[in-house]
């Protein structure tokens, strides 16, 4: 399987912009896609495609910050790069302080662009390797049977074979063989291993 190349989004009602913009990302060999306003995006976008956003502050409609709102309304995790004039610099401080990766302020020095771009497709990856990984160890935790859930609740807690055998009212021995299922199960070669893939899928949980 093949991983989806990431597309750097340009939403800009300026046709200019669009264009100067798709000229220069693409002339680092990366995917471009165009949009003249906010709805027109929203329209198109298939969820969990990555990449990252390149925005206009002001557009007629929905602008630049609330789009960057309704992505993560929808749980759209692009990095949003806020294009600003000079008059819209408190706008887009207020934009990064909702989530917005970074904004860059007209006119802008190309380079820079394109190494903001590159850090937020970076983040972008970063965040969906993460995603990837809590979703694979959720799987892997709902293929343990109750009984199994309940053992590797008291292994998070550190407690002892001995310990979840007098809390479940089993044997050592049966506790034992529970363990060495949910080690399988959740594909775990240590301890440590193991927490740590509970503590991901838990504390992701909690964030989202």
């Amino acid at each position: 399987m093949t991983e989806e190349k990431p597309i750097v989004f340009v939403v800009d009602d300026d046709e200019a912009v669009r264009d100067s913009l798709r000229w220069l990302i693409a002339s680092i060999d990366l995917a471009v896609h165009t949009s003249a306003s906010a709805a027109e995006f929203l329209d198109s976008y298939d969820d969990g495609q990555p990449g990252c956003m390149i925005v206009d502050v002001r557009m007629p409609g929905m602008s630049g910050l609330e789009l960057q709102r309704q992505l993560s309304d929808r749980g759209i995790n692009l990095p949003v790069i806020i294009i600003t004039g000079h008059g819209d610099v408190d706008m887009a401080v207020r934009a990064m302080k909702s989530g917005a990766f970074d904004f860059i302020q007209k006119p802008f020095n190309d380079q820079v662009l394109l190494d903001l771009i590159q850090r937020a497709l970076e983040k972008n990856a970063k965040m969906m390797n993460a995603d990837a990984e809590r979703m694979s160890i959720v799987r892997q935790l709902n293929q343990l049977t109750g009984r199994e859930r309940e053992v590797l609740d008291g292994i998070v807690e550190g407690k002892s074979n001995k310990d979840i055998a007098a809390r479940l009212g089993l044997s050592e021995k049966t506790i034992e063989f529970h363990r060495s299922k949910v080690m399988r199960k959740m594909d775990a070669a240590s301890l440590a291993e193991l927490t740590r893939k509970v503590f991901t899928a838990t504390a992701s949980a909690s964030d989202s």
